[in-house]
């Protein structure tokens, strides 16, 4: 890993520096310049409302009681979007702009959620545990604070060998 994002801080600089020259050997230094500013500018207010939107999303996925995952994974994206923007260039602006299109973060989430391998225990029913052949035991201390309203009593103690501490 460490040596991938080496590779990102000396291949990017790289990158940028041709493309400037290619640009603007081709259009002049100014509308090279204004380009870079432009889409600088466009990009951080598709950013802005993106990321809107994203929030939105995120708290209605809340509100329903859903895994917000993908509300969360776009928020990441619109995140990386928003500092490849701010890094002047053409590379890192094309990558930014290409993060704020819904379509591509659909892909990108379908893409990675086909390599991550999601493992667990839950188990809703005895019926369950019969067909995947284990048992999942949660190990736990608990205490019943349904007559906890009012505030003057005081809760009960759940390990009695462990001393209170203040």
């Amino acid at each position: 890993m460490g040596l991938f994002i080496l590779a990102a801080f000396i291949i990017i600089p790289i990158i940028e520096i041709g493309l400037f020259v290619q640009v603007g050997g081709a259009i002049g230094l100014w509308p090279t310049l204004l380009i870079v500013i432009v889409t600088g500018m466009v990009g951080i207010v598709l950013l802005r409302l993106q990321g809107l939107i994203a929030l939105t999303r995120l708290q209605q996925s809340l509100e329903r009681g859903e895994a917000p995952l993908e509300p969360i994974f776009d928020g990441f994206c619109l995140l990386a979007a928003g500092l490849l923007l701010l890094l002047p260039g053409f590379f890192t602006d094309s990558l930014g702009l290409i993060l704020l299109l819904p379509p591509v973060r659909h892909l990108l989430r379908h893409l990675l959620a086909r390599q991550v391998r999601v493992q667990g225990h839950m188990h809703y029913s005895s019926s369950s545990s019969q067909h995947s052949g284990r048992t999942t035991i949660i190990d736990g201390e608990w205490q019943d604070v349904t007559d906890a309203d009012d505030p003057s009593r005081p809760l009960p103690k759940l390990d009695q060998n462990r001393p209170e501490k203040d």
